[in-house]
């Protein structure tokens, strides 16, 4: 069992976001993260979240269960936090889905890891934003395992998008649902999406969030990947590079 003392010092950095019909999620933070971005330390405010499935919603009992919840078995996703982020006017924000082989590895066939370190370094440009890091995203929602398969298959020469259906997922099974609770809880202002997908946009259209405009966010174009980013724009409709920012 957790001290009392320790239970004191954590439980004001706890949030339940309860919502009906919906699993509760607990969101812990705000936490100090000094950041080093290129020559400079950055200070981040970081958060982090977790689906409860159905358990006990009492803070005291979710400390209680760290121990033996195996979370280490399973990821979890987190957010990024810059600036003001509540109250500014401007906000620049990033749902990024976790590659663990461009992000960690800096795998060249994708441009992943670049998305990831240009959205900070445009977040703190802006001077307030959020970079959600979306743990269950791997490989567009089919798991770091399955996308092993998928990038066998690519070297035989199919696409992106025709791998992950030649393994029987869709083009694209990713939910947004959660983060954009999390965002929900974090600002109620407008906010500017980083993204060439659409369907992000879309996401947060159909929640009820005013994006104002996207921003695109193209880079790191090489031999290694330039299939895989047009096959992107072709078949997944991501907007073209050049293609200037739309409302929504």
């Amino acid at each position: 069992m957790i001290s009392n003392e320790v239970m004191n010092l954590l439980k004001d950095k706890m949030t339940i976001l309860s919502q009906p019909n919906k699993e509760d999620l607990c969101l812990v933070g705000p936490i100090e993260l000094p950041v080093q971005l290129d020559d400079q330390v950055v200070h981040f405010k970081w958060y982090s979240w977790v689906n409860l499935h159905g358990a006990s919603a009492k803070k005291e009992d979710i400390l209680n269960s760290l121990a033996s919840a195996n979370l280490a078995a399973s990821q979890q996703s987190s957010v990024l936090v810059y600036g003001d982020f509540e109250n500014s006017d401007e906000a620049l924000i990033r749902m990024h889905s976790i590659c663990h082989t461009g992000d960690i590895f800096g795998s060249k066939r994708c441009d992943c890891g670049f998305q990831l370190r240009q959205s900070m370094r445009m977040i703190v440009e802006n001077g307030s934003g959020a970079l959600f890091y979306l743990a269950n995203h791997e490989g567009r929602g089919i798991g770091l395992f399955s996308k092993s398969f998928a990038y066998l298959l690519q070297q035989e020469g199919y696409d992106t998008v025709e791998a992950n259906h030649a393994l029987g997922f869709e083009d694209d099974t990713r939910s947004y649902e959660e983060a954009i609770r999390v965002l929900n809880n974090l600002r109620e202002k407008p906010v500017k999406l980083i993204t060439n997908n659409p369907k992000k946009l879309k996401a947060l259209r159909e929640a009820g969030l005013s994006a104002e405009e996207h921003v695109s966010l193209w880079g790191d174009i090489s031999d290694y990947n330039r299939k895989y980013l047009a096959t992107k724009v072709n078949k997944s409709g991501h907007i073209p590079q050049g293609q200037r920012a739309i409302s929504v």
